[in-house]
C-alpha cells in the first residue's frame, strides 16, 4: 500500500528484494534515501541496517528472498522507520 514501509532492520545472511510493480523507497544506515522501480532488484548485504517500502502516494508489491541457516535467524527487526524518515524521500 503507498506509504507502507518495514522496520529498520538487517539480515545475517543479507537479502534480495525484486520489484514486480510500482514505485519503492530504500535507505541503507547512514545513506540517501534511492527511488526503487519495477524490474529493479536490490541486494542488501549481510549484517547491513536498512528499510524499504512503498512511496508516499504509489503502491509498491516486492518478492524478498532472505538466506537463513541453522545457525542464523533470518531477520532481526529494529526500531520504526518514522514518518519524517519516509517523507524525506526524493522526488520520483
Amino acid at each position: 500500500m503507498p506509504g507502507a514501509r518495514t522496520h529498520w532492520h538487517w539480515h545475517p545472511l543479507g537479502q534480495t528484494v525484486f520489484v514486480t510493480e510500482g514505485i519503492g523507497l530504500r535507505q541503507r544506515r547512514g545513506g540517501p534515501i534511492e527511488v526503487i522501480r519495477r524490474d529493479d532488484r536490490v541486494l542488501f548485504e549481510a549484517d547491513e541496517e536498512y528499510w524499504h517500502g512503498a512511496a508516499p502516494n504509489r503502491l509498491m508489491v516486492h518478492l524478498a528472498i532472505d538466506e537463513g541457516d541453522h545457525a542464523h535467524d533470518v531477520v532481526h527487526r529494529l526500531t520504526p522507520v518514522t514518518d519524517a524518515e519516509h517523507s524525506a524521500a526524493p522526488a520520483f
